[in-house]
C-alpha cells in the first residue's frame, strides 16, 4: 500500500503545475465552504440565543389548544393552580432543566389618564423569569431592573407614542374569565426594547398583580417557559416532557402540549433557510471537486496510455492499475482539503480579530464571534476525499480495462 501511494505521488509530481492548480481549486472551494459554515452557523446561534434568552425560553408548556388560540390570549385555557404545581414538581425532577418560569398572559387596556390603547401583559415571577430568559434585563432601555409589586415594565413603542417616562403612573384595565372588568394603577418601573423590532406591545407586571387584576381565586398559569442547561438537548428533553405530560385525563381529553421555540417563533424559518443555504454550498463544493478531479484524471489517463499498456503487458493486474489512479485522486483530495482547512482557519482567525459587529432586533452592535467546530472540519475533509475517490473511479476503470496491445500502439 505504501508503494502504491509513493507511485501515485510521483505521478502527480510529474505534472506539478496541473497538480497544484487542481489542488488550489479544491482549496478555494473548501475555504469558501468553511468560512460560510462558520459565519452562518455563528449568526444562527446568536439569533436563536437572542430569541430564546430574551423572551421565549427553550421550551414552553401550555394547556391543550392554547397555542392555537394564542392571538386571543384565552383565559379559559389557563392551567389551574393544582395542575401548575404538579407540572413544577415534574420539572424539578428533570436534571437537564436549568430554570423554569410560570407566566400569566392576558390582554388589557393601557392608559396614562390622557390616552388609552391596548397592550399584551405578562404576569411573571421576576427572579424565575430572569433565570429562564437571562437576556431579558438587557432589554431595559431606562429605569429599574428590579420589578416589584405595583410596578410595570412597558414596551418602548408605548412609552414613545404616549410620552410616558419612568416613574409615571398608568392604569391597566382587563376583563377576567367571567366577563367582569377590573383595573389597577401601576408605576412605570422600566422601558423595554422589543426583541423583534419596533412592533412589540408586551408589558410585564408581577404575577400576583396579574392575578389581582384578573380577580383569580387561585393562581392560574397561561404557560411555563423552560431553560435547558444544554441547548443541544432540546429535542431530547422535549420528547421526555411530551411522554410525561401530553397524555389524556380521566375524561379521555388531551391534557397538555409541549412546544420548542422552533414551533413558537417565525425566526425558525430563517434558521432553516440558513441550513438549506449551507447544504447548497456543500453541493457546490462537491461539484467543484468532482469536476476538478475528473478533469485531471482523464487527462492523466489519456497522456499515459502507452505507459498503462507497458505495465499491463508485463503482468500488472487491472486491479493494481485501478488502485494506482484512485490513489492519485485520493492524494489530490487530501492535499486540497488540508490546504483548505489551514487557509480557512486563518481567515476565520482574521475575521474574529477584525471584531465585526451587527444589529439584530433589540441588540445593537452584537459582536460576530465566528467559530468552526471540529466536526465541521472533519465532515468537509471526508466529503472532499470521498468525492475525489469517486471522481477518479471512472478514469481509473478506463485505464484498468485497456488492452495492452492497443495501448502500446497508441501515438
Amino acid at each position: 500500500m505504501a508503494k502504491l501511494f509513493k507511485i501515485a505521488l510521483r505521478n502527480l509530481m510529474r505534472y506539478k503545475r496541473r497538480t497544484w492548480l487542481t489542488a488550489s481549486l479544491i482549496t478555494i472551494g473548501v475555504v469558501f465552504v468553511l468560512v460560510f459554515i462558520a459565519v452562518s452557523g455563528s449568526f444562527k446561534s446568536m439569533m436563536v440565543g437572542q430569541i430564546t434568552d430574551s423572551m421565549l425560553g427553550h421550551i414552553q408548556i401550555h394547556q391543550k389548544g392554547y397555542v392555537a388560540s394564542i392571538d386571543n390570549l384565552p383565559l379559559n385555557l389557563n392551567l389551574k393552580a393544582k395542575k401548575a404545581q404538579e407540572i413544577e414538581g415534574i420539572l424539578k425532577g428533570i436534571p437537564e432543566i436549568a430554570a423554569y418560569a410560570p407566566r400569566i398572559k392576558f390582554g388589557g387596556m393601557f392608559s396614562n389618564f390622557a390616552e388609552t390603547t391596548n397592550i399584551r401583559l405578562n404576569g411573571i415571577y421576576p427572579e424565575k423569569e430572569f433565570q429562564t430568559v437571562p437576556l431579558f434585563l438587557d432589554r431595559v432601555i431606562s429605569g429599574n431592573k428590579n420589578l416589584q409589586r405595583g410596578e410595570i415594565f412597558i414596551p418602548e413603542l408605548l412609552a414613545t407614542g404616549m410620552k410616558i417616562k419612568v416613574g409615571d403612573p398608568v392604569v391597566i384595565v382587563a376583563t377576567n374569565q367571567d366577563g367582569s372588568v377590573n383595573g389597577k394603577q401601576f408605576k412605570v418601573a422600566a422601558v423595554l426594547a422589543s426583541v423583534t423590532g419596533p412592533g412589540g406591545r408586551d408589558g410585564y407586571i408581577h404575577i400576583e398583580d396579574a392575578a389581582e387584576v384578573l380577580r383569580m381565586e387561585g393562581l392560574e398559569i397561561s404557560e411555563i417557559a423552560i431553560r435547558l442547561k444544554d441547548f443541544d438537548q432540546l429535542h431530547q428533553v422535549n420528547r421526555k416532557l411530551e411522554a410525561m405530560l401530553t397524555g389524556t385525563n380521566a375524561s379521555g381529553q388531551p391534557r397538555l402540549e409541549v412546544h420548542t421555540w422552533e414551533t413558537l417563533s417565525p425566526f425558525f424559518n430563517i434558521a432553516k433557510m440558513i441550513e438549506v443555504m449551507t447544504l447548497f454550498i456543500k453541493l457546490m463544493l462537491i461539484s467543484i471537486v468532482l469536476v476538478s478531479i475528473m478533469n485531471v484524471m482523464i487527462m492523466a489517463v489519456y497522456e499515459r496510455i502507452r505507459e498503462i499498456g507497458t505495465i499491463a503487458a508485463i503482468g500488472t493486474q487491472p486491479g493494481k492499475i485501478l488502485s494506482m489512479f484512485v490513489a492519485e485522486g485520493f492524494c489530490l483530495g487530501v492535499l486540497g482539503s488540508l490546504l483548505g482547512i489551514v487557509v480557512g482557519s486563518v481567515l476565520i482567525f482574521i475575521l474574529n480579530s477584525a471584531h465585526l459587529h451587527f444589529d439584530f432586533g433589540m441588540q445593537k452592535g452584537l459582536l460576530l464571534s465566528v467559530r468552526l467546530l471540529p466536526k465541521d472540519l472533519l465532515v468537509i475533509a471526508v466529503i472532499v476525499v470521498i468525492v475525489s475517490v469517486l471522481a477518479s473511479l471512472q478514469p481509473a476503470l478506463k485505464a484498468s480495462r485497456m488492452e495492452p496491445i492497443k495501448a502500446l500502439r497508441h501515438v
